[in-house]
């Protein structure tokens, strides 16, 4: 009995010296800060869906001629194998005007390019019939993960910098940062163009990406910006 009463004087001791320690932050300001940046991508993905096709006379083109033709088109605009990967392959049942079932295979080819130069070469190259399409399917940056670094960096430079004006328009001084909370990053891709099979012959002269400023028909026009952002809040004492 002795000891379980020893046990809950001490507990309550220090449950008081716990209620009776001061606030360490009693005046605080807690702000926001934001910051965003820009950069051209160097990541640029292509998706290039191939498929088998007949003429009249000349008989059917098959996929192992047209994926020669197009890997070697590839090679000729300077892209090296490790960039081309095989996004999917696959066959579909059309039906002749004879009544006769033939199977046409399709494969798609992921491609990475680093700039809009080098999508404007292949294109020159490929197949009209073959190519049923041609898809920007995602864009990004080599060095995506640096620059988000320095967006963050520059947003909580933000917060700081609007909590040293609030505190010094009530005549107070700012002192040391209590939290910091990230609540809102990412970074926005631009839209993508799309170019199907019926206008392939007409790429370039028409082809331009959706947008002012990623116009891929050549000139030296870069592709359109990503927009890297970041808002963070802030907790900063006052003195």
């Amino acid at each position: 009995m002795k000891k379980i009463t020893t046990t809950l004087i001490l507990a309550f001791v220090i449950n008081g010296l716990f209620a009776q320690a001061p606030n360490p932050f009693p005046k605080t300001v807690s702000v926001s800060g934001s910051a965003d940046l820009e950069i051209v991508p160097d990541e640029i993905y292509v998706q290039v869906t191939l498929k088998e096709y007949e003429k009249k006379g000349a008989g059917k083109t098959d996929l192992q001629k047209i994926k020669a033709d197009f890997l070697a088109s590839c090679r000729n605009t300077g892209l090296p194998d490790s960039v081309i990967t095989i996004a999917s392959y696959e066959g579909s049942l059309l039906k002749k005007r004879r009544s006769k079932e033939e199977l046409y295979a399709t494969i798609s080819y992921q491609i990475k390019f680093n700039n809009s130069k080098k999508i404007d070469e292949l294109v020159s190259k490929l197949d009209d019939e073959a190519t049923q399409s041609f898809d920007v399917v995602r864009v990004s940056h080599s060095k995506i993960q640096e620059y988000r670094k320095q967006v963050r960096i520059l947003a909580i430079k933000a917060a700081k910098e609007k909590a040293a004006y609030l505190t010094e328009a009530i005549g107070e001084s700012l002192g040391t940062a209590v939290t910091i909370t990230e609540y809102n990053a990412g970074f926005v891709q631009p839209g993508y163009f799309n170019v199907s099979q019926a206008s392939m012959a007409n790429t370039m002269e028409n082809l331009s990406y959706n947008g002012n400023s990623g116009d891929l028909s050549g000139g030296g026009i870069d592709f359109r910006k990503l927009k890297i952002f970041m808002e963070v809040n802030a907790v900063f004492a006052i003195k």
